[in-house]
């Protein structure tokens, strides 16, 4: 995905890209889809999916592949292809801002191979969780697929923007025997890298503006799920390490203040710009004896956030922005639910493991 141009506006075809993304997410599944998927068997869910927009998929995998097998291969297929068209169809600026941001995708694959390796799974366990819509080749994904251990993946990544900062992670992985450094250098290779060359003081509601809001509210999530991670594990970690240059509602020394201090962080958080979106996940995390709920509600409230983005600026990336985020939770939650299943779960059970606003 090289850039066909700068970050300037110049050249973009908001309009089109737009008025086809508006499209697509009309097609997307609903709450009360998922209310009914959870209520089927691996085979139902597999028959509802054919008279979807997944049909193409399904009918292309349905000789090869069956059950939850089917689901997750023509799920992956499908968001790849989507992803594909939105490249395809982008011009100028536009089409630099989702390029860089589906390189999200190349973090999730290489988590997912390090992950594989760290547990012995099974090649066809890793590759059946890839997502091939960011910016890495299939001959890069092969090449990682095929990778024997995970030092021999962080030497394949020398030539990316994950080189420099995944090498000196690899040195504390050494140390530690935990995948924790690994994740976050990749993390934070992504979010900074997403960020760099974009205006400091962009024009509000602008294209640019907008793009940079939504980024920057991205990062302020992740170092929030981060701080209260750290917050709840009372590990003797440095949270500057985990800190993501590029948000607005901290700076490293304050997340390394209040991730000693759970109350202290919720309070900062409750008197932030996000105070309104996260105030009825605040009190669940507050009472509850894990982050799983929380984390949950910070990817609806990013969802929310970036719906009022598109609003306020239709003819910008928000709008595109919102519907990759809305297209990553539908696949998340059918995967969720299909999965869920196959494992005996009650309806119940599994919708607490979806994100649904």
């Amino acid at each position: 995905m090289s850039s066909r141009t700068g970050t300037s506006g110049q050249g973009s075809n908001y309009e089109y890209v737009i008025a086809r993304v508006r499209a697509r997410s009309a097609s997307l599944f609903d709450d009360d889809d998922y209310r009914k998927l959870v209520r089927m068997g691996t085979g139902e869910i597999a028959r509802f999916m054919e008279e979807t927009e997944y049909e193409t998929e399904m009918n292309a995998l349905g000789s090869r592949y069956d059950g939850v097998d089917l689901v997750e291969y023509a799920l992956n297929r499908n968001l790849a292809k989507h992803f594909d068209d939105l490249l395809r169809w982008s011009e100028g600026a536009l089409y630099d801002y989702i390029a860089r941001y589906l390189r999200k995708f190349d973090v999730w694959n290489v988590k997912t191979v390090i992950r594989g390796l760290y547990s012995d799974a099974e090649r066809t366990e890793v590759e059946d969780d890839l997502i091939r819509a960011g910016e890495f080749s299939d001959r890069r994904i092969e090449d990682l697929l095929n990778a024997g251990s995970i030092e021999e993946v962080v030497e394949q990544l020398d030539d990316t923007i994950f080189g420099d900062t995944l090498a000196e992670a690899f040195d504390v992985y050494e140390e530690s025997g935990v995948l924790v450094p690994l994740e976050n250098a990749l993390d934070r290779a992504f979010y900074e890298t997403l960020l760099s060359g974009l205006p400091d003081n962009p024009e509000i509601d602008s294209p640019t503006g907008l793009y940079v809001e939504f980024l920057e509210t991205e990062v302020d999530f992740r170092n929030l799920r981060n701080a209260l991670r750290l917050a709840r594990s009372g590990a003797d970690i440095d949270p500057s390490e985990y800190f993501i240059e590029g948000g607005q509602l901290f700076d490293a020394q304050e997340v390394a203040q209040l991730s000693t201090n759970l109350d202290q962080l919720v309070s900062a958080v409750r008197e932030s710009k996000y105070g309104d979106d996260l105030d009825q996940a605040l009190s669940a995390l507050e009472e509850a004896d894990n982050l799983i709920d929380f984390e949950r509600a910070l990817d609806a409230a990013l969802l929310e956030y970036a719906d009022r983005l598109s609003n306020r600026y239709p003819l910008s990336v928000c709008p595109v922005l919102s519907y990759v985020l809305a297209k990553e939770r539908e696949v998340d939650n059918i995967r969720a639910i299909a999965r869920g299943r196959e494992a005996g779960l009650g309806p119940d059970e599994i919708e607490q493991e979806l994100v649904i606003l």
